[in-house]
This record gives C-alpha cells, structure tokens and sequence, in this order.
C-alpha cells in the first residue's frame, strides 16, 4: 500500500469539492497523474494487486476529504471567496510551466495544435459565463427519475475530474446537481451520496482508458487540448479584482502560495523532466 497517497487523495478530495477546480490539475501537480490513469484502467488486470495498492489509500483520503470538508469548503467559498479562489488560481497558473515542459511545446506543437489548445482554452472560459439551476433546491428523497439522472451526473463529474483543468464540481454546477451533492455530503444523506457515486465509479473506469488511449496514440494534441482545458479554468474561479489594501494583499499571498506549491511539485528536478 502506498500509504503517503493518503495525503495526496485528501488535498485531490478537497479541490474536487469546489466548483471550478480540478482534481486532475492537482494530480499533475503532485506528479501522479499518469499513475492515476494507469491504476484505474488496471484494476482488474495482471497487476492489480499494484493498482490497488496505489487507489486504495488515495481513495480513503479523498472520501475523507470529502466527508470531513464539505462543510468547511461551503464556509470559505461564504466568507473566505477570494482568497479561496486565489489560492487554486495560483495553484493551476503554476501548473502550466510543467506541462508545457512535459510536452515540449517550441519542438512538438504545430500551428494546429496551437489553433487546438487555443479553442480548448476559449471553450473552458465560456463556462464562467454558465451557470446550473440552483434555485429550486437540492433534492433530498429519491424518484426513479431522479436516481437517473444523478447516477448520469456523477458519471459525467468523474469524466470531468480526470481531465486537468475540467472541474467534476462545476460539471455537478452546470447540470443543476451541485447543490444536492453538497446537501447529501453535509446531512449524511446515503442513498443520494451512493447513487452520485457509483456514477462516479462507473465514469472513473470507462474514461480513464480512454484518456490512456488518447494520451498513448495522439499526445502532443492531447497535450494541447490539456494545456487549454486547464489555462482556460483560471478565467472560470478567477474571483475578480478585488479592492481594500488589506484583502489584496491575502489574495496575493494565497496566490503566490498556490503557484509556488505548483510550481515547487511540477519543478524539472522533482518531475524528471
């Protein structure tokens, strides 16, 4: 058992709670990210006893996140907003030197994958401009209707959490579910929790190969599309400019903490790249 991923699954759980943030960015930017695709599309092959090995702590961090946090995450997006979303804009600008590195982009890329990595960039910063169906409230009881659609909802959150710069919250935000996860998450509310879950489960073993396939078969163009999901995402949680000497200056150290973090995970030395 790999149990240091124990930390590692609790920081992924904690941003995979916030609308606009991604837990594949920071599996980037804690160096597992190819690892976490390997293990998930390999869990039931001849090395399984590896795979789950590395899942099974990260899983129990990120569950723990989850369960312990959800309430603290609502109560700094409430009143702690900007320096909140400072801290994760720092933390996915400082991503991108790596990946650009990783890709060897002055080498690899052509102007069809700049032309690609730019729509992918102005597709992920259109959706600051969406936003779900909050208003009629989360739901608290189960319909076969509505089992459905959460199952549906989560299995599109965990496609979007696997892809860096893709936020499985925001995807919950977009398709109204948001509400209805974080309310499951704060009462304890298990049929509505495991629903949303196994919709989770499902979408994390399905869309893990196919991001495989796609990073083995194509990755200079995956390489761009992923540099554009994740420059895009900081126009989504970008919180705005902010006003009063005192709140500028926590917002700028929460986003000069965010970008050395990254920057000091995804550095050449640390990556081997």
């Amino acid at each position: 058992m790999e149990w240091k991923n124990l930390l590692r699954g609790f920081a992924m759980g904690t941003t995979d709670l916030i609308p606009g943030v991604s837990g594949g960015t920071l599996a980037v930017v804690l160096g597992i990210y190819y690892q976490l695709l390997e293990s998930i599309s390999g869990l039931f092959g001849k090395d399984w006893k590896r795979h789950w090995g590395f899942l099974i702590p990260l899983g129990i961090g990120m569950v723990s996140a989850i369960v312990c946090l959800s309430r603290v995450i609502e109560y700094l997006l409430e009143h702690h907003y900007e320096p909140t979303q400072f801290f994760f804009t720092g933390l996915i600008l400082g991503v991108l030197p790596m990946l650009v590195r990783q890709a060897d982009v002055r080498r690899n890329f052509s102007v069809i994958h700049v032309i690609v990595l730019l729509i992918s960039l102005v597709l992920m910063a259109s959706m600051a401009f969406l936003s779900g169906d909050e208003d009629a409230g989360p739901l608290t009881a189960l319909t076969i209707g509505s089992t459905i659609g959460l199952f549906f909802a989560g299995w599109l959150a965990s496609m979007a959490m696997l892809l860096p710069g893709v936020s499985g919250s925001f995807v919950l935000l977009l398709v109204g579910v948001y509400p209805t996860a974080i309310n499951a998450l704060s009462t304890f509310n298990f049929p509505i929790i495991i629903t949303i879950g196994l919709g989770v489960l499902a979408g994390f073993f399905f869309s893990s190969r196919a991001i495989r396939y796609l990073l083995a078969s194509y990755p200079h163009m995956t390489y761009a599309v992923m540099i554009g999901l994740i420059a895009g995402s900081v126009f989504v949680i970008f919180p705005g400019i902010v006003s009063g000497l005192g709140t500028i200056i926590i917002c700028l150290v929460a986003l000069l903490a965010g970008l050395s973090i990254a920057m000091y995970f995804g550095s050449a030395k640390r990556t081997g790249s």
